[in-house]
């Protein structure tokens, strides 16, 4: 290889490894934080793990803050709404993608034309509708409003366009019912799929503060974004037991993309397919 070459490559590396670091520092400085004592989180000059690192700001938070409600409320919310995500928008593509019916273009660009609709604009009539309906201030009204997808409908129909519908007819042959063969055989298929798909919406559903702001009042529903920042006003900011907690609410989302991070490419490039 020649010089140049290796030295671009070095350079390469170099920028990549420095990018790397500006985005984790922060966050590992979060969680080194957490473990500092009260006094010692903003000493100069200031150190990483402080002198004495202690669990005691964990103990503190989980045990004032009722943080154990508000962590099973977010799982709740966030695994029930990523299931049934993932089992909506995958069929939905898969009929978009492997089946003909009349308006199927018109329907499908009126579904991506969703995608250039801020949820700002939106949020007024979907609380409407929440309100109306009776899921206000249950956690069922964080679950159902962003079951159904643009973003989701699009990665699984052109996954599924780049699947051969010989697979759909030698089953049809064998006798399978078109539920099976989503279920037994297009579902499989589709993990790459699955993976982005949960990725994305675990996050988004985790993280989430703005909606669930707005559709929850009572404490005893709380979602831990929420939960946090409320802590603050309530207990006069405590630091401490804030990055404590903060720090605790990073672990599903980076064990959820470490967990599945082998599918993601697959199933990204899997939207540039021509169809």
């Amino acid at each position: 290889m020649p010089l140049k070459a290796i030295l671009l490559k070095i350079l390469l590396y170099f920028v990549l490894v420095m990018l790397a670091f500006v985005f984790i520092f922060p966050i590992f400085w979060v969680m080194a934080s957490s473990l500092k004592p009260a006094g010692e989180l903003f000493a100069w000059p200031p150190t990483l793990f402080g002198e004495n690192p202690t669990l005691d700001n964990y103990r503190y938070a989980l045990a004032r803050g009722d943080f154990t409600r508000y962590f099973y409320n977010t799982t709740f919310t966030t695994v029930v709404a990523t299931a049934l995500t993932i089992m909506v928008n995958l069929m939905s593509g898969y009929v978009f993608a492997k089946y003909d019916f009349r308006f199927k273009k018109l329907l499908f660009a009126m579904i991506l034309a969703t995608l250039m609709v801020p949820l700002e604009v939106i949020m007024v009539p979907i609380f409407r509708v929440i309100v109306a309906t009776g899921l206000f201030n249950s956690l069922w009204g964080l679950i159902i409003p962003a079951i159904a997808s643009p973003t989701a409908v699009f990665l699984a129909r052109q996954y599924y366009v780049s699947i051969p519908s010989e697979f759909m007819e030698a089953a049809r042959i064998d006798g399978a019912s078109e539920m099976g063969i989503f279920l037994r055989i297009m579902i499989p298929i589709a993990k790459p799929v699955i993976a982005v798909l949960c990725i994305i919406s675990f996050m988004w559903r985790w993280n989430d503060f703005l909606w669930p702001m707005l559709v929850i009042q009572s404490r005893h529903l709380f979602t831990i974004q929420l939960a946090l920042a409320n802590y603050s006003g309530e207990f006069n900011v405590d630091w401490n037991s804030l990055l404590a907690m903060s720090s605790l609410s990073m672990f599903p989302v980076i064990i959820i993309f470490v967990l599945l991070q082998k599918h993601i490419i697959g199933g990204i490039t899997a939207g540039g397919v021509k169809g």
